[in-house]
């Protein structure tokens, strides 16, 4: 299972002592806002369990890293993708609230575009948005994800239908930071 080093951060396989931390921030309002409705615990850990399994470039669940402080050890979030079809995969990201705004989200989002494309075969990364999450756009956006359409009233959440913002990435577009 891949471990990525960025300048600050530690992104390493999701392990079964970082339960509480990820149920912290499934839980958490705010995080989950743009994300998912709120479920019970057992909802969160069935989501929690389909992430540990061993992971490789194909596997049919998600690669989730949690994301760690280099200095202190915390946890500041996840991230991963999931791979579809043809050589495509669905990112994805979470950031607790101290985390969020710092550039860990861009930093770890590198990371992983880094990898997908030079180890785990892909040639094309996707994103999908619940559009109004301005936030996770800018992010997108800052690593050379390109809005690529709208998806009109495709997500149920808090009782409303929502449009999701679809982005992506290909391969020979991606630029990595430059250190």
């Amino acid at each position: 299972m891949p471990v990525l080093h960025t300048s600050r951060l530690i992104c390493r396989p999701l392990q079964d002592d970082d339960w509480i931390f990820f149920l912290t921030l499934q839980q958490n309002s705010d995080v989950m806002r743009f994300v998912a409705d709120a479920r019970t615990q057992e909802e969160i850990r069935t989501a929690f369990d389909s992430r540990l399994p061993e992971w490789s470039p194909g596997s049919p669940h998600w690669l989730c890293l949690v994301l760690c402080d280099k200095a202190s050890g915390a946890p500041l979030g996840v991230t991963g993708y999931i791979h579809e079809n043809n050589e495509c995969a669905e990112v994805g990201f979470l950031l607790a609230p101290e985390a969020q705004g710092k550039g860990y989200g861009a930093e770890s989002l590198h990371a992983v575009c880094n990898f997908a494309f030079t180890h785990g075969g892909l040639r094309r990364l996707t994103a999908c948005v619940t559009a109004g999450n301005e936030a996770s756009r800018r992010l997108l956006e800052k690593v050379g994800f390109l809005h690529e359409g709208t998806l009109r009233e495709s997500y149920w959440l808090h009782h409303t239908w929502h449009n999701d913002w679809i982005f992506g990435l290909l391969k020979h577009e991606y630029q990595p930071p430059t250190p």
